[in-house]
């Protein structure tokens, strides 16, 4: 059986290599060569796909190509959006290629983020807004093309080629957990708890200042103490979580408890034992590099090992100085690609790749991992009664599951709480937890 496919491309370049690491060694499962030799490609007698605009052979998959892999540089983009087996496709080509558009520069723009290269109206957090993406425009936030349309490619080959030997990929759940506030009450400092009381006198909340006292003085339980809670359920669909933990001083945004409390750095320490934890670096260090070295150093002490994971506070992800940073220090693994106001896939695609730096042209060791749904989108945003919540991300996980592709979740241990406008979301959590699990 064949392992490998020749592709014929008139010319090879970084942008070329790095959406076919992804799309056929990351998704389809099978090694590539790239050729420009006509004469060597006709010979070839495994699988071969012809990248370009005429046919060579009598038998390849030919996908017709469009200029944008064999340019480079940043320059706005104009587009046609139109359905092709009721799924969005752009850069259309002709009914002479085997699809009628060119799936690997589709791919190529959405999952380096190259809209976001460009002028857009930033939202209040001065994040690149939902509303600003193409896909958002043309409703299909929803839908990972990236992985369907690799699906078609896929299909195209082992249609064409039944001997190729592909590694068949695995639906993957990954939980993950920002922990903004590891405890509402408890651990403070003597300001914060007074401020907390008074509040609470000033409100005329006498049961939440009863709450209070009993948390601080009587050894009551803290709402936002959901960790046994969460690392039980955990075990017992057998999941590989991660955690990232805001460790930045305290701020207008940042109001994580101080790493000078004993307590907090056992309770990091103790999650460490059993997930992986990274940094969440805070709103001030988005725009403050020795902020960000700071806090990425101070994780590390805690845990006495380098830290490589992270995630952004408030999704405070700016395309490429953000990822440009964490590689700088040596992270390597970053969960911030997704949207506050709107769930789905931000870049077109349910599986991790790797960040392509449009500024540099080239392909970093910065692996990303987007998540499809936050439970702040779900409540807060999309204002979802828990029934439509659930309905929703199940149908989401459905299309995961369908692709084999990796579906992650962000929660916060605060949103566990039920109370509040989170009274019932227990449950949301739980069913969600339950439905992507399960195979």
């Amino acid at each position: 059986m064949d392992n490998k496919i020749l592709i014929h491309s008139i010319k090879q370049t970084n942008r070329l290599r790095y959406i076919f690491d992804l799309m056929f060694k990351g998704i389809i499962g099978v090694d590539y060569e790239i050729t420009d030799n006509k004469q060597t490609f006709i010979e070839y007698q495994g699988p071969k796909l012809n990248y370009s605009i005429k046919k060579v052979a009598q038998n390849e998959v030919h996908i017709i190509n469009v200029s944008l892999l064999f340019r480079i540089g940043i320059q706005e983009q104009s587009f046609h959006v139109v359905d092709f087996r009721k799924t969005p496709t752009f850069f259309q080509t002709n009914e002479h290629s085997d699809l009628p558009f060119d799936p690997f520069a589709a791919a190529f723009y959405l999952v380096s983020r190259y809209e976001e290269y460009l002028p857009y109206q930033p939202d209040e957090f001065g994040r690149f807004p939902a509303s600003a993406s193409m896909a958002f425009k043309y409703q299909f936030l929803d839908k990972p093309l990236v992985n369907i349309y690799a699906k078609w490619l896929k299909e195209l080959i082992t249609e064409k080629f039944p001997q190729i030997n592909l590694i068949q990929k695995h639906y993957e759940y990954i939980p993950t957990y920002d922990i903004d506030s590891a405890y509402a009450i408890k651990y403070k400092g003597l300001l914060r708890t007074l401020a907390g009381f008074t509040l609470s006198l000033i409100k005329r909340d006498f049961r939440e200042f009863k709450r209070r006292y009993n948390v601080i003085f009587r050894s009551g339980k803290d709402p936002y103490d959901n960790f046994d809670y969460m690392i039980d359920l955990q075990k017992d669909y057998q999941l590989k979580p991660k955690y990232f933990f805001l460790v930045g001083d305290y701020d207008e945004y940042d109001k994580n408890i101080s790493l000078q409390v004993n307590e907090f750095r056992y309770l990091i320490k103790s999650i460490n034992d059993y997930a992986e934890v990274g940094v969440h670096p805070s709103y001030a260090s988005n725009a403050d590099f020795d902020r960000l070295k700071m806090e990425v150093q101070r994780l590390s002490d805690v845990l006495n090992k380098e830290i490589k994971v992270s995630r952004q506070h408030f999704l405070k992800l700016h395309i490429p100085t953000t990822y440009q940073r964490l590689i700088e220090l040596e992270v390597y693994e970053d969960h911030s690609m997704g949207y506050a106001s709107a769930i789905g896939f931000r870049a077109g695609i349910c599986s991790p790749f790797y960040f392509y730096d449009l500024e540099f042209e080239t392909k970093t060791k910065l692996k990303i991992y987007p998540f499809a749904i936050m439970d702040v989108t779900l409540n807060l945003y999309l204002n979802l009664l828990p029934e439509e919540a659930i309905e929703k991300s199940k149908e989401i996980i459905d299309t995961v599951k369908n692709l084999n592709g990796r579906f992650i979740t962000l929660w916060h241990n605060q949103n566990l709480s039920n109370e509040k406008e989170w009274r019932g979301w227990v449950r949301v959590y739980e069913e969600i937890l339950a439905y992507a699990a399960s195979k």
